[in-house]
């Protein structure tokens, strides 16, 4: 943290101008934020004579855009109640930070609790997801984390999905855990902030995320949630099943087996309570269900295959498994081979059609699952993948949920991400071009889910919660 010294003054509002002198209209040297700490060093015609050590310039401020705080012993009590008033107040986080960051000066060290790093540490994470475009965008956001990066409060920042994810990198919240005066609630609140699926890079290596992915499955199992209420036990159930999820998908990754990761993420998502996280905290839950939906095959034991379609598995070039689907009368010659670099779910493999075509999932991503439909048509054998979703989703998986044999259509589930918003779609599409005839929100718009959806997708699907 800064540290800060006698005499000072906090700026309250943003786009505070520093002026060269104690007028309206005087030359404006610097644009000042809130939370930005200023020497105070004298005071004229309603305006106070300031020095900004951040900018190694002096210069005049208004006086009603900031406030002098005192840094004794005396002055801690103060502190401590604007901090705990600007700690849950969007936009207000920097100044917020910088009132912290005067109280920890202050506060003498037998006083100090789990709490003002807590608070801290809420408003730091707000700050990121604001400079990220996560939730309320503020154009501020650049300006504010310039300002509490003089405190000691770092970010790390790296892309995601074509865009910049800025995070906090999560040190006050460590400061929490270490404490012997945190809470179950304020430990809670630091675990979650250290174990967050967007704040992992993406670009980490198999054997440092494995270690990433390991030290977050400790820190959630070590949560006493029991002493928690209903929104952080949801939270905390939410982020397991993500965290599992993950822990599956790199198990599977490694060649390793990932069913007991895969069901102890099913089941940490079932212990979920929606209604719980209210609006605000729906999307952590909404994440969770897409990463363990896009898993769950994970879970399944392969089947033996019967029929006269067999499909196997070999692999190809480094990091390769190539697919091959061949007939019984026949199997020195394939019907048509593939290759993908993706996981491929061997026990979702399902023939339809009188054996005319097969569907099967295939998990490029962690949080990614397509849809390859093997079917014959004039030509021959072909392989189409279905993505979760049109366009440039973020995250989701599209999944196989029945087959009428009448008009022979091919009924999916699709649950996706897109620009930060969440949808689901159940749709019928013609099995000979996979084009979208019908499509609905349920299952209970779609005359053919009623009647033709397949019973083992209904007991397993997540696609129905």
């Amino acid at each position: 943290m800064l540290l800060l010294a006698a005499a000072l003054a906090i700026v309250t509002q943003d786009h505070t101008p520093l002026r060269a002198a104690s007028r309206p209209r005087a030359a404006e040297l610097a644009t000042l934020w809130q939370g930005e700490v200023l020497e105070v060093r004298d005071e004229q015609a309603g305006y106070l004579k300031v020095y900004d050590h951040r900018r190694e310039r002096g210069g005049y401020v208004k006086s009603e855009a900031v406030r002098s705080i005192g840094l004794t012993e005396t002055d801690a009590p103060a502190l401590l109640a604007v901090l705990r008033f600007l700690r849950d107040g969007v936009g207000a986080e920097a100044l917020g930070i910088s009132y912290g960051a005067a109280y920890l000066k202050a506060a003498p060290a037998s006083a100090l609790n789990a709490e003002p790093f807590d608070a801290i540490a809420i408003m730091a994470e707000r700050l990121a997801d604001s400079a990220s475009g996560n939730g309320v965008r503020r154009a501020d956001a650049a300006a504010h984390l310039e300002v509490v990066e003089q405190f000691g409060i770092y970010m790390r920042s790296f892309e995601r999905n074509g865009r910049m994810q800025i995070c906090y990198d999560g040190e006050l919240f460590r400061r929490v855990l270490s404490s012997p005066s945190a809470n179950a609630a304020e430990r809670a609140r630091a675990v979650l902030g250290l174990t967050r699926p967007d704040c992992v890079d993406p670009d980490a290596g198999i054997l440092l995320r494995a270690a990433q992915d390991a030290e977050r499955v400790a820190l959630l199992d070590k949560v006493e949630e029991r002493a928690l209420n209903a929104l952080l036990r949801s939270r905390l159930h939410a982020r397991r099943a993500a965290v599992w999820a993950a822990v599956a998908y790199e198990e599977a990754r490694r060649g390793a087996a990932p069913a007991a990761a895969a069901r102890r993420a099913v089941a940490e998502l079932l212990a979920v309570h929606p209604d719980d996280l209210g609006e605000e905290r729906r999307g952590e839950y909404l994440d969770a269900l897409l990463r363990v939906g896009a898993i769950r095959w994970a879970a399944a034991t392969a089947a033996t295959q019967g029929g006269p379609l067999s499909l196997t598995a070999q692999p190809g070039g480094p990091g390769q498994t190539c697919l091959a689907l061949s007939d019984a009368d026949r199997p020195a010659v394939p019907l048509v081979r593939r290759c993908t670099y993706g996981i491929v779910w061997t026990a979702s493999a399902q023939p339809l059609a009188r054996n005319r075509a097969l569907v099967l999932a295939v998990q490029p991503l962690e949080s990614w699952r397509e849809l390859w439909v093997f079917h014959e048509s004039g030509a021959g054998w072909t392989v189409d993948v279905l993505p979760p979703g049109a366009g440039d989703p973020e995250e989701g998986y599209v999944e196989f949920a029945g087959f009428t044999p009448t008009t022979q259509r091919l009924l999916i589930a699709r649950d996706v991400l897109a620009r930060g918003r969440f949808h689901r779609h159940f749709e019928e599409l013609r099995l000979s071009d996979l084009v979208t005839v019908k499509q609905a929100s349920s299952p209970e718009l779609l005359a053919d889910f009623g009647r033709w959806q397949d019973a083992a997708w209904r007991r397993d699907t997540l696609a129905l919660h």
